[in-house]
């Protein structure tokens, strides 16, 4: 499987909770479904991706599901911090995640409440 963003190859990182897919370069994260709800307590040992690098590739958004490859995913912003942008597949409903954002959903801090004022709506 590839990184829809990047195109390298995803390794396995596997939890007491489960297995998901990180990408061996850009460190993008895939979720099969549920998954990213599965795992979150381990999230700082899965997202070890710079927050730098993955907001560059956040501006990637067109993409294809690595799982089912003739489908678009969706452009998607988490309702409860609108600063995370990720994508869902339509027809298996996995997630990808860039570096830094999973780590982020899972931490709500001070921060992110002024992240919610001065975020513009995703296209």
């Amino acid at each position: 499987m590839l990184c829809p963003k990047c195109l390298s190859p995803f390794e396995k990182v596997a939890t007491s909770d489960g297995v998901i897919d990180r990408c061996t370069n850009c460190r993008g994260l895939w979720f099969d479904l549920l998954e990213h709800e599965e795992v979150k307590q381990h999230a700082a040992a899965i997202d070890i991706g710079n927050a730098d690098t993955g907001m560059e590739y956040n501006q990637i958004d067109d993409i294809t599901c690595p799982v089912c490859p003739k489908s678009k995913m969706l452009k998607m912003v988490e309702p409860s911090q609108p600063h995370i942008w990720f994508e869902s597949c339509p027809t298996c409903y996995g997630r990808f995640y860039d570096a830094g954002e999973y780590l982020d959903l899972t931490e709500f801090t001070i921060s992110d409440v002024l992240k919610r004022l001065f975020t513009a709506a995703r296209d």
